[in-house]
């Protein structure tokens, strides 16, 4: 099975591009909702405090590669040739995939600015994204970073910027998915 997987700061587009692969017929495991599923089940609210908290205490207490490893059987459950993964966040993820899929796991960076990042925050309004401002969007990055994006992000096989219009992102997206096929 290929794996198409997704790497970016938060509101860079992973969600988007995913979207549009699934789109195109793609299954998908969304990384940040394994989190979700697991601030339910401990009846938490989700903001973006109790999601980050819970992303961190499961890094913590079953290693960084935790969200991964929940994914990985989701993944083998489809019946795809391929399948699309949003929302990697560290090397040891990169890692944990690459050792279930080999060569056929892909690794696409998703870059976009801050300032294109928070703007999109503030329009999608998210539980997790309520009262996002640049300072708290930077001090997300810096979580995020913590947890090892900036390795992923620069192990990717490849990057796609989103700095254009939605339109544009979901051409580029199309293209490169049309032409892995």
């Amino acid at each position: 099975m290929k794996i198409i997987a997704f790497v970016g700061m938060p509101a860079s587009g992973k969600g988007e591009a995913a979207e549009v692969a699934g789109n195109m017929g793609y299954p998908l495991v969304n990384m940040g909702n394994v989190i979700r599923e697991e601030v339910e089940r401990l009846g938490l609210e989700p903001t973006d405090e109790n999601l980050g908290g819970t992303g961190t205490r499961l890094r913590q207490e079953e290693g960084l590669s935790a969200i991964a490893r929940r994914c990985v059987p989701k993944l083998r459950a489809f019946d795809a040739d391929t399948a699309v993964v949003d929302g990697v966040r560290n090397i040891e993820e990169v890692h944990l995939f690459k050792e279930e899929f080999g060569e056929d796991f892909l690794l696409i960076n998703i870059d976009s600015s801050i300032q294109n990042r928070l703007r999109r925050i503030q329009m999608r309004g998210r539980s997790d994204d309520k009262l996002m401002d640049e300072e708290a969007l930077r001090i997300r990055d810096e979580r995020e970073l913590g947890w090892g994006m900036g390795e992923s992000i620069n192990n990717a096989d490849m990057t796609i910027n989103n700095n254009g219009s939605l339109e544009e992102f979901r051409d580029k997206v199309s293209q490169f998915i049309g032409e892995i096929r």
